[in-house]
């Protein structure tokens, strides 16, 4: 048997100050359905995601919180193992830059550059946002000295620093882009070259003498490696890179492993400019994609996040409507890439439209006409007679071979969209060859067998397309229809007539239909967007 070929799947580290909201939860739920697809389709997957907890801004958080840091990110780290539990995210590790196993690495790396000559001792004189770790120069914060990144008033710094020789690597970098034009796709590489490189890319400052809550170097201990090489470090440190046993970066940091990663737009020149330097000058690979995703929005354009009082922790809307529901509508209704809106109108109508209306409706009236004209158990399998249903086994087919190319590109709003209409298919046949008339015609017999069957295949089949979404209803449909474990198999999933004969299980209702007046005012409370706009 062919060796599975890997696939190294991260989120970002989200910041060890931040409180979790569902903008946090939807890289993760986006991630977190790819990796499963990939899974299922037979990758070798690891998938990362973690805590950065190194910084001047978690140092002060720590202090005003009357702690120690080791001992506030201690339990900030508990709260974002505990809200990847609850939103069932499957990653493979949970790295912390605290860790000792991190700590190593990043001093093992500085000492290599710093040896080879890619890392100097200068002084930093410049603008310095402490919310977003970053420096900026006197060109991007303006007259007004903000930082471009978050808006936040920048302060001067002064002080020795040590630098990564960033100007070494442009053309390398430059030639990289032009051979690997996907790199990061969707045309926000652009961006990152007219406003950071075309200018002048200056060296990067990579440590810090003015405060000490971070890695600190072994040939000069007063500095302590900045925030964002010590961040970046964490993609490979949580393989074993320099470790005693690297066995986990050979396989998923090697040359045929399928290396991609999910970040936000905030952090996109860190992730490709900086990130793929220090990697060329550590004499590594790159990442094959960076997918910067967008930001969730009201309708009116505010960015949802915790500053603003206006974005949610993820778990109230677990609690009321489901797992699924959430996780299908961020990855249905924002698509990938782009800025996408939850108000709660949209979440409202998606959830009732395709999960109540197409999916669970379908799921329902099936088994309840198998139930009524079979006796529960589902027909057996019979070339198609009538043209409605040769057209449903085609249309199957045509879904799903769109579905395994959106999700191969890693675009999963399309491909759930696929997986919908597929699920559409079905629905449609009903109304087109209406069983219930067909049932009160003998001469009918063999065609209200063979609808009934392609029902249930167009079930089994959308259920596990939807499965990477729908972590607990589409296992639960799968039940319902008392599929066995093999025609579960994504393997199996091109292969129909093994259901005949099957008793189905027992019904219950998947998406209960949500009160659309009630469940506004609900989420219009629970979002307060500060301008008036509750749908």
């Amino acid at each position: 048997m062919p060796e599975k070929k890997c696939f190294y799947i991260t989120t970002p580290i989200y910041y060890a100050s931040a409180n979790l909201h569902i903008g946090h939860s939807y890289c993760e739920v986006i991630t977190d359905s790819i990796a499963r697809y990939k899974r299922e389709r037979g990758f070798d997957v690891f998938f990362l995601t973690g805590a950065d907890e190194h910084g001047q801004k978690i140092a002060k958080n720590a202090l005003a919180a009357g702690k120690e840091p080791q001992a506030f990110v201690d339990e900030v780290a508990k709260t974002f193992k505990d809200t990847w539990k609850a939103m069932d995210i499957t990653n493979d590790d949970f790295i912390r830059t605290t860790d000792p196993r991190h700590v190593e690495v990043v001093q093992k790396v500085f000492t290599k550059l710093l040896n080879q000559g890619d890392i100097y001792l200068g002084k930093y004189e410049g603008w310095y946002c402490t919310s977003d770790e970053a420096f900026w120069t006197d060109s991007q914060v303006g007259e007004k000295h903000v930082c471009p990144t978050c808006g936040r008033e920048v302060h001067k710094e002064t002080e020795e620093a040590y630098f990564l020789n960033c100007k070494k690597y442009i053309p390398q970098l430059l030639k990289f882009y032009e051979e690997h034009p996907d790199f990061v796709p969707d045309g926000k590489l652009n961006e990152m070259i007219n406003t950071f490189i075309k200018p002048g890319l200056e060296d990067l400052c990579i440590t810090r003498t003015s405060f000490s809550w971070g890695v600190p170097i072994k040939e000069n201990p007063k500095h302590v490696v900045y925030v964002w090489i010590d961040a970046l470090l964490n993609y490979i440190s949580a393989l074993g890179y320099l470790s005693n046993d690297d066995t986990r970066f050979q396989k998923y940091w090697g040359k045929n492993a399928e290396i991609v990663h999910f970040v936000g737009r905030e952090i996109n020149r860190f992730h490709t400019i900086y990130w793929p330097i220090l990697l060329m000058a550590l004499g590594l690979r790159l990442p094959d994609h960076v997918y910067v995703h967008g930001l969730l929005l009201t309708r009116s354009g505010v960015k949802l996040s915790k500053s603003l009082g206006n974005a949610p922790s993820p778990l109230p809307l677990i609690e009321r409507y489901g797992l699924d529901s959430l996780r299908y509508y961020m990855v249905r209704e924002v698509p990938i890439g782009e800025d996408g809106t939850f108000t709660p109108k949209q979440f409202v109508d998606r959830i009732n439209m395709d999960l109540v209306n197409s999916y669970g409706n379908l799921l329902n009236r099936t088994l309840s006409m198998i139930a009524k004209y079979f006796d529960g158990v589902i027909p057996s399998y019979k070339e198609p007679l009538a043209p409605a249903v040769k057209q449903a086994y085609q249309d199957i087919n045509l879904y799903l071979n769109q579905y395994e190319t959106e999700m191969d590109a890693y675009n999963v709003t399309k491909g759930a969209d696929s997986a919908i209409n597929l699920i559409n298919i079905g629905n449609k046949l009903i109304e087109v060859e209406a069983p219930w008339v067909l049932a009160k015609d003998p001469l009918k017999k063999d065609e209200l067998a063979e609808t009934m069957y392609v029902l249930t295949e167009v079930l089994r089949v959308g259920s596990i397309m939807l499965r990477p979404f729908l972590v607990t209803k589409a296992e639960e449909a799968l039940n319902q229809l008392n599929v066995p474990f093999e025609e579960r198999q994504y393997q199996s999933i091109r292969t129909y007539g093994k259901l005949s004969g099957i008793q189905i299980g027992t019904m219950s209702q998947l998406f209960p239909r949500l009160d659309k007046d009630k469940e506004m005012a609900y989420l219009a409370d629970l979002i307060d967007v500060h301008t008036g706009e509750h749908a």
